[in-house]
């Protein structure tokens, strides 16, 4: 039987046919899936580490089509240890994703990812230390820019008709869209 671990051994090829690029209809459960995880997240935690939890993302956005996947922007305190911050949340059913292009600590964490598939609600927990964030930014922009939502709801629709099984090509083309929106926020 497969573990969550041998999903590390996986090709981005084998990752992109067991994970495609779904776009569902807007939820509004999808902001109660936030509050409920949010909660877990921060009742796992003391208050002096945990700056702000933020839903961020596609799903974030009313009205529009996305990935049914609740993206989550956690800013924690340097003083949080990295090693706690791991075991809490593998304790909480999350695997973690090292990204040592983003900003520190470099990582993200996700649940509902399995070697069979998509497994219950997918999140990813995206670790920061305090800043001002452009996927907060954007996500504001887009909430009160109905219009410009909507174009971005369309960019993800042709986007996942064109690379259904390949993630680094959708988010790459993305990329350019969304930096132009972010200088206007």
């Amino acid at each position: 039987m497969a573990t969550d671990r041998d999903l590390d051994k996986l090709t981005l090829k084998e990752l992109g046919q067991l994970f495609p690029i779904i776009i569902k209809e807007h939820s509004d459960r999808w902001s109660g899936l936030f509050r409920e995880e949010a909660k877990h997240i921060t009742d796992s935690f003391s208050q002096s580490e945990i700056v702000s939890i933020d839903h961020i993302g596609s799903t974030a956005i009313p009205g529009i089509k996305a990935k049914p996947t609740i993206d989550i922007l956690l800013q924690i305190t340097e003083q949080l240890a990295i090693s706690k911050l791991k075991e809490t949340f593998s304790s909480l059913g999350y695997l973690i994703n090292h990204h040592p292009e983003n900003p520190a600590p470099h990582m993200t964490f996700v649940k509902g990812y399995t070697p069979q598939g998509f497994k219950g609600q997918a999140y990813h927990v995206h670790i920061r230390y305090p800043g001002d964030w452009p996927e907060i930014r954007f996500r504001d922009y887009l909430i009160n820019n109905s219009a410009v939502a909507k174009e971005y709801e369309t960019l993800k629709l042709t986007l996942a008709e064109k690379y259904p099984n390949d993630r680094e090509a959708y988010t790459a083309s993305k990329t350019e869209w969304i930096e132009n929106i972010n200088q206007l926020t």
